[in-house]
């Protein structure tokens, strides 16, 4: 058989790099040379997003190449794809080489045709499981391909194709198309990622997180990446699938819950975080999946701490003797010094508090409350803006995008609102119990009390605090290990004299730009 050219088996000998594959199907391919459990699969690149793009259609060969790449699928997990006896689902996600968190599109079970379905049925004795799991696939596959600009009209009052690899091509063209739609082109556009990239595709079996009572889902940092201290940190939901935890539909659970509900996924979880840490030499963040406890992986990738965590991540792993002084000078930006004293609501009897929630991403922001993101894109033409929702979605991003802060009354750290504030650095808390928000009437009611469009509140993104008005700000003392790293920034510039703290920082970089290290330098 001919060499592929749009479709790669996603495996260690894989060698090309994220700008082809993707930066999730890269983080796969590390996966499996560490030995990591990892749901089969493979992926579509990013050249193939290009050309469709381009010219409006699948590739020519793209066809005949996915359905070869179905085959090994099949023969390798011994299951059919659509097929009535052990039937194979599969999982179709975004995966373009630079993170673009929650902007693009993504099918869940896509496979489960009438008849798989039936068969996942008969195959568990557990019915109820296979509707729900069927269920899950109709309604991400309408909404992506809903989503697809250009694939809407093209389809509209089309039915969802009962035939697994037309759900498979209309499914990767979704993906595709996600990656020129306005809240993709938005994210872009504030982080100065070129448009012309285009997003992989990655495709692997099905593993059910809504399988049964010992089968869940999570994200977990080896760090906490809110100060950097050296503990796991993440969150966990169990019975369900990934797409509850980003919508906020359900409640997550601390991650540490799994320990006494799951000690051997626990365990495993563990083990990779050590083993992915270590190769990166750096906090690390997965995305996994149980099911009926058993472990799999489902993404990688590097920490990408900022401020104080940033800070202490790179003191510490100097300390750890994982990289030298001159390598944690480099990787703490002058831009991370500003946010390294996190501010905090200060403690007052006079402060209003309006709510609490989960902090999601630290920091201070005040603001007039916009319950609508079309709202907060107008009112921050004039004034800052707190984002005041149930949840968010991707089409939200432009109200995100104007926000100064953001509040969800549903959602945990892993939810969409959390996942973007963090990548966009802006204050965010989530999970707010017992808020109600009326976007109809543009008010907020939480505790009886009620606050409309345009009310004056501040919010806290580490305490999780949402208070009335404008409340006394503290800042965080500077820690030891900011001053651990300014004086090793002293020594490396030559220059002890007092200065602002980030010119200290780039005078290191500099010294280290112009005379790079050429041995192991002190710790």
């Amino acid at each position: 058989m001919a060499p592929m050219r749009w479709v790669r088996a996603v495996s260690a000998r894989v060698g090309e790099t994220a700008e082809t594959l993707g930066g999730k199907a890269h983080g796969l391919v590390l996966l499996h040379r560490l030995g990591l459990r990892v749901p089969a699969g493979f992926v579509v690149t990013t050249g193939a997003c290009r050309a469709f793009l381009r010219d409006g259609r699948r590739p020519q060969g793209l066809d005949e190449e996915l359905a070869a790449a179905v085959a090994d699928l099949e023969r390798s997990t011994g299951r059919v794809f659509g097929g009535p006896r052990r039937p194979l689902a599969v999982s179709v996600r975004s995966g373009a080489g630079v993170s673009m968190p929650g902007m693009m599109n993504t099918v869940l079970n896509l496979g489960l045709t009438t008849e798989a379905t039936e068969g996942l049925a008969a195959e568990t004795g557990d019915r109820p499981f296979a509707l729900d799991s069927r269920s899950r696939f109709l309604a991400s596959f309408t909404s992506a391909t809903r989503a697809a600009e250009g694939l809407a009209g093209e389809r509209r009052g089309r039915p969802v194709p009962d035939d697994a690899i037309r759900q498979l091509e209309w499914a990767v063209e979704a993906v595709f198309a996600s990656w020129d739609t306005p809240r993709a082109r938005t994210y872009r556009t504030l982080h100065g990622i070129p448009h012309d990239l285009g997003t992989a595709v990655v495709v692997q079996r099905m593993v059910f997180g809504n399988r049964d009572a010992r089968s869940g889902t999570g994200v977990a940092f080896s760090r906490d990446p809110n100060t950097g201290e050296n503990v796991p940190y993440g969150e966990v939901l169990f019975g369900h699938q990934g797409d509850d935890a980003v919508s906020g539909r359900a409640a997550t659970r601390p991650l540490g819950e799994l320990a006494a509900r799951e000690p051997g996924v626990w365990a495993e979880l563990l083990d990779a975080l050590r083993r992915v840490a270590g190769h990166y030499r750096d906090a690390c963040y997965v995305e996994f999946t149980f099911e009926a406890g058993e472990l799999w992986i489902l993404q990688v990738r590097p920490g990408r701490f900022a401020g104080a965590a940033a800070v202490r991540l790179a003191t510490e792993l100097v300390d750890e003797r994982v990289i030298e002084r001159h390598e944690a000078l480099l990787r703490v930006s002058p831009r991370h010094l500003p946010h390294v004293r996190t501010p905090r609501i200060a403690p007052s009897e006079r402060t209003d508090l309006l709510a609490r929630g989960i902090g999601a991403c630290p920091g201070v922001a005040a603001g007039r409350v916009a319950t609508t993101a079309e709202g907060a894109v107008l009112m921050a033409r004039d004034a800052p803006v707190i984002l005041v929702r149930p949840e968010t979605s991707p089409d939200d991003m432009h109200g995100l995008a104007a926000a100064a802060g953001i509040v969800t009354a549903r959602g945990g750290p892993a939810s969409h609102a959390a996942v973007v504030a963090r990548a966009m650095g802006k204050p965010a808390v989530v999970g707010v119990t017992g808020l109600t928000v009326d976007a109809g009437s543009g008010s907020v009611t939480v505790g009886g009390r009620g606050v409309g469009d345009g009310a004056l509140v501040t919010i806290d993104g580490t305490s999780g605090e949402v208070a009335l008005g404008t409340p006394r700000v503290v800042a965080d003392a500077a820690g030891g290990h900011l001053h651990r790293l300014l004086a090793w920034a002293d020594d490396v510039s030559g220059d002890h004299s007092a200065r602002d703290e980030a010119q200290r920082l780039d005078a290191a970089h500099a010294a280290l730009r112009h005379h790079p290290p050429t041995g192991r330098a002190s710790r």
